[in-house]
Order: structure tokens, then C-alpha cells, then sequence
């Protein structure tokens, strides 16, 4: 785990008029679990800005994890790096236990860890439908299981990365989808469990994001998307991010339970 010695942290002090307990994100400890992919990225340097001290999640030996840490360094962003397995309950509590050792309570959770195995039903092996399911909705749970305790603790807020397949649904994604959609069901029964603590624990669903996967469509798929999409053009991982800071700030306080679909209007109902 790469996770720098301890520093004294901010005084609390409320920003929020209606609840005084609230701290600012710069004194929040921040863990995006899939922190090192595209949204996670755009998630780490966001609340990194801030002031928060912000620790990503990714696979243990993960071959990219020190150039990436070197250009968020590079950035003059405090960002680190904390090693697991999503979709094992005992390799998410031992990772809070360290970052709580050293760093401090993770007191702001991004559930955004997620795979695909794409493919249309009669084709789909039970292995990729049930790999899925682990990562994307059992691992979000792993998490929020194993931080539960400190972020009722400090009136915590969790974020978690669905989509918007898993309100509408996609044909060749019954297991992407179905996880999504079960990662909107946590949402709201946590929510519901934690909001007597003081924890608001919402949802953001992405649309259709500009990543190497839509760089790489034809010209003639790539018009098709853009036709479906009423702002007429791919939404930024910077975007996503926007949305969880707004949720993880003094502007969520009073919201929970919810999912904040982010897709330029191309799900509409």
C-alpha cells in the first residue's frame, strides 16, 4: 500500500447552514475503488484538488500503478494507492484497516469499481454472468460493509457508479446490467439503513462517456450514438466527477437515496 505517513488533519467546522457536524471535503479521507481507470481518475484528481486526501483502489500488482501515481505526484495532487481484491470481503476490510492505520478513517467512499463480459444470453457462460455480479455489485457491498462503522462515525457520504443500462437495460449486458441495477438497489437500502446516522449514500449513472472504446467506433456508429444523445455529444469522465463532488460536498447534505443519471438526456422518460 502506498500510503504516506500521517498528517495532523483540519480542524472540523461546518459549511452546511442546516447541518453543523458537516466537514468540508478537504478534510475528508476519499477511497475510489477503481481509482485508476478512466472515471476513477478524473474521480482521485477531482477530490484531490480539493484538499482531500484521496486513496485509489486497484488490483494487487497492478502494472500501471506507479506511473500513475507518479503523474498524479506530478500534478502536485496528494493521491495514493492501496492494493486489493474488489470482490473479496477480507482483502477490502484488511485495505481500510491499513489506510485507517496510517492515513486515517475513509470517511468518503466511490464504490466505482466495474468489469464487463459482454455477449447476448444463449452465448453468455455462467462464469462471466457471475464474475460480473461479483466485482460490480459484491464488491460495491464488500466496501460499504467493511467502511460502514467509521463513516456513520463521521456522518460519511457514499457515491456509488452505477449506469444507465441498469435503468433501461442492453441487449448483449443482462449481467453488466443486472449489476447495475442491483447497485441501485443498494443504494437506496443503505441509504435508508445509514440516514439515521447521518450518512447519505447516493448513486451516479453514467451515460455514454468518451473513452478508447467509443475513440475506436467507425464514423458511421459514431453518428448513430451521437443521434441518440439530445445534447449531440459524449459526456467526459471530468463530468462524472463533477457529479460525485457535488454529491460528496456541502450541496449533497440533504440528499440521498437517489441516482443522478449524467447522459446529455439520451434516457429521458
Amino acid at each position: 500500500m502506498d500510503i504516506a505517513t500521517p498528517t495532523k488533519r483540519g480542524a472540523q467546522g461546518g459549511t452546511d447552514s442546516m447541518d453543523q457536524s458537516f466537514k468540508p471535503i478537504k478534510q475528508r479521507i476519499v477511497f475510489v475503488s477503481g481509482g485508476m481507470g478512466g472515471i476513477g481518475t478524473a474521480v482521485c484528481r477531482r477530490l484531490a484538488r480539493t484538499g482531500a486526501r484521496v486513496v485509489a483502489g486497484c488490483l494487487p500488482g497492478y502494472e500501471k500503478k506507479d506511473a500513475w501515481l507518479a503523474q498524479m505526484q506530478a500534478e502536485g495532487l496528494q493521491v495514493h494507492a492501496a492494493e486489493g481484491n474488489v470482490d473479496d470481503y477480507a482483502s477490502c476490510a484488511e485495505m481500510f484497516y491499513q489506510i485507517g492505520s496510517v492515513i486515517g478513517p475513509v470517511d468518503i467512499l466511490v464504490n466505482n469499481a466495474g468489469i464487463t463480459r459482454d455477449q447476448l444470453l444463449m452465448r453468455m457462460s455462467e462464469e462471466d454472468f457471475d464474475r460480473v455480479l461479483e466485482v460490480n455489485l459484491k464488491g460495491a457491498w464488500n466496501f460499504l460493509k467493511a467502511a460502514s462503522r467509521p463513516l456513520m462515525k463521521s456522518k460519511g457520504r457514499v457515491i456509488n457508479i452505477t449506469s444507465v443500462v441498469g435503468l433501461s437495460g442492453n441487449a448483449g449486458q443482462s449481467n453488466y446490467a443486472a449489476s447495475k441495477a442491483g447497485l441501485i438497489g443498494l443504494t437506496k437500502s443503505i441509504a435508508k439503513e445509514l440516514a439515521g446516522r447521518g450518512v447519505c449514500v447516493n448513486a451516479v449513472a453514467p451515460g455514454f462517456i468518451s473513452t478508447d472504446m467509443t475513440a475506436a467506433l467507425d464514423e458511421a456508429s459514431r453518428t448513430k450514438l451521437l443521434q441518440s444523445i439530445p445534447l449531440g455529444r459524449l459526456g467526459g469522465p471530468e463530468e462524472i466527477a463533477a457529479a460525485v463532488e457535488y454529491l460528496a460536498g456541502p450541496g449533497g447534505a440533504y440528499i440521498t437515496g437517489q441516482t443522478l443519471v449524467v447522459d446529455g438526456g439520451a434516457h429521458m422518460h
